[in-house]
C-alpha cells in the first residue's frame, strides 16, 4: 500500500469512569486508580453483582448533566444518555481544539461517531407495558429515534457536513476515526468531530453476564488469572483537520492519524480466530499506510478485554509481529465501553505521546505461562513517535490505528 498523508487531530477530550476529562482520566492512570463498584443506574438480582465503570457525579463533585449545559434546551432533556455523553465530549473536544460554534462556520464540517449501545432502544419499561396489552407512551420511540449520536452532534451545532454514526460493535469508535480521517484526506471536509460514545445499562449488562465472559472481580487484563471483563461507559472526540485549515488559524496538531486498518476474520459470532488472521491484516494495513514498521512503534494500547480468547489472540500477534514493543491495557481503569472504547484509547494513546509515557497495566500481576508476551506491569517512560491502539470486535471484525507525534514533519 501506499502511505497516505497524515490526518491532523487539533482536539480530544473524553469522560469516562476515569474521570469526566482526559486530563483527570490521564491522572488516574498514571496514579493506578480505578473506580469500579456495583451499578447504580439500573438494578441487579445477581446474587453476586458484577463491577461496573459507571459515570457518577461523585468522581469529581460534578453534575454530569452540568457538562452539556452551557446550552439546555427542551431538546437536550430528549435524548439518551449515550448521545449526552457524545456530546459533552464533542465540545469538549472543539473547545481543546479552539473551535466555536462560530468559527466552525463556513467550514465543510463532518460527524462520524460509534457506538453499540446507543443503536438499540433498551426499554424495559416500554417493552413490558406493551407484552402486557397496554398502549405503552411512544415517548421512548421518539427519545430514541432523537438520540442517533452523530446527528445529536451535528443538529447541536448546526452543521451540514456528512454525518455517519458507525455501529460495528466493540471497534466502532476505531472505525469512525479512520472514516473520519479518509473525509480529510479525500477532500470531503475542512474539519471532522469523530469518536465513539456508549452508556451502561441493564440489558447490555446481563447480555454479557449470560455470555460468560465477566469477570466478578475487577477486570486482570492478560493475567493468568483473568476471568472476563468488566462494562464501562463513557465517551471521546477527536477533532481532525485539514492542513489548510489547520494553518489558516495558525494551530498546532496536538498528534495526527498516521494510518488506519480493518479486516475481518469472520470466524466466530463473538470469538477471535485463534491465529488471529483479522487482527494480523488490520495491523499490517495500518502499518503500511502509515510508512511505519514495527521498529517505529514506542508501545501498543491494547483491546485487552481480560477475556480468556481476547487475550491469548491478541498477545501472538504482537508477539510475532510487534516483538520486544511494550503494550497494556487501559480497560481497568475504564471497564469496556464497547462502542466507546476505541476513541477512548485512541484519546490515551495521544497524550501518552505527549507525555513520553504509559500507565500500569492494572490487574496484571502474574504472567500466563500459555501467552508468549506480556504487558507492561508498572507505568514506563517510552520514547518514540508512533504509537497504535487497536480493536477487536465480536462479529471478527479487527482494526487498528496508527497515531504520530503532534511535532512530526507532514
Amino acid at each position: 500500500m501506499i502511505p497516505i498523508r497524515p490526518v491532523a487531530i487539533t482536539g480530544v477530550d473524553c469522560l469516562c469512569a476515569a474521570g469526566l476529562n482526559l486530563s483527570d482520566c490521564m491522572d488516574s492512570l498514571f496514579s493506578g486508580r480505578r473506580n469500579c463498584s456495583s451499578p447504580c443506574l439500573f438494578s441487579s438480582t445477581h446474587p453476586r453483582p458484577y463491577p461496573v465503570f459507571e459515570i457518577r457525579d461523585a468522581i469529581a463533585g460534578t453534575n454530569i448533566n452540568d457538562l452539556i449545559n452551557d446550552r439546555v434546551n427542551a431538546r437536550e432533556h430528549n435524548i439518551l444518555r449515550t448521545s449526552r455523553l457524545a456530546l459533552a465530549a464533542a465540545r469538549q473536544a472543539l473547545e481543546n481544539a479552539g473551535l466555536d460554534r462560530d468559527n466552525l462556520k463556513g467550514k465543510r464540517v463532518g460527524v462520524c461517531m460509534g457506538t453499540t449501545v446507543g443503536s438499540a432502544m433498551n426499554n424495559e419499561a416500554f417493552y413490558s407495558h406493551y407484552r402486557e396489552g397496554n398502549h405503552p407512551d411512544m415517548m421512548p420511540i421518539k427519545q430514541f429515534l432523537n438520540s442517533n449520536p452523530a446527528a445529536c452532534i451535528s443538529n447541536d451545532f448546526q452543521l451540514s457536513g456528512p454525518c455517519q454514526t458507525v455501529v460495528n460493535a466493540c471497534s466502532s469508535g476505531t472505525d469512525a476515526i479512520g472514516v473520519g480521517a479518509s473525509w480529510i484526506q479525500s477532500g470531503l471536509c475542512d474539519v471532522v468531530i469523530t469518536g465513539g460514545a456508549d452508556e451502561l445499562c441493564r440489558v447490555t449488562y446481563n447480555g454479557f453476564i449470560s455470555l460468560m465472559i465477566v469477570d466478578s472481580s475487577p477486570c486482570r487484563p492478560f493475567d493468568v488469572n483473568r476471568a472476563g471483563l468488566n462494562l464501562g461507559e463513557g465517551a471521546a472526540v477527536l477533532i481532525l483537520e485539514s492542513e489548510k485549515s489547520k494553518r489558516a488559524r495558525n494551530k498546532k496538531a496536538r498528534a495526527y492519524v498516521c494510518g488506519y486498518g480493518t479486516a475481518c476474520d469472520a470466524y466466530h459470532l463473538t470469538a477471535p480466530k485463534p491465529d488471529g488472521d483479522g487482527l494480523r491484516r488490520a495491523l499490517a494495513d495500518a502499518l503500511a499506510i502509515s510508512g511505519r514498521t514495527a521498529s517505529d512503534i514506542a508501545f501498543v494500547n491494547a483491546h485487552g478485554t481480560g477475556t480468556p480468547d481476547n487475550d491469548r489472540v491478541e498477545s501472538g500477534v504482537l508477539h510475532d509481529m510487534l516483538p520486544d514493543v511494550p503494550f497494556h491495557s487501559t480497560k481497568g481503569y475504564t471497564g469496556h465501553t464497547l462502542g466507546a472504547s476505541g476513541a477512548i484509547e485512541a484519546a490515551f494513546t495521544v497524550v501518552c505521546l505527549e507525555a513520553e509515557k504509559t500507565p500500569a497495566n492494572i490487574g496484571f500481576t502474574d504472567p500466563d505461562p500459555e501467552l508468549p508476551s506480556s504487558p507492561q506491569q508498572h507505568m514506563e517512560s517510552i520514547k518514540g513517535d508512533f504509537a497504535i491502539s487497536e480493536s477487536l470486535a465480536f462479529g471478527g471484525n479487527n482494526s487498528v490505528l496508527v497515531i504520530g507525534k503532534g511535532a512530526l514533519r507532514t
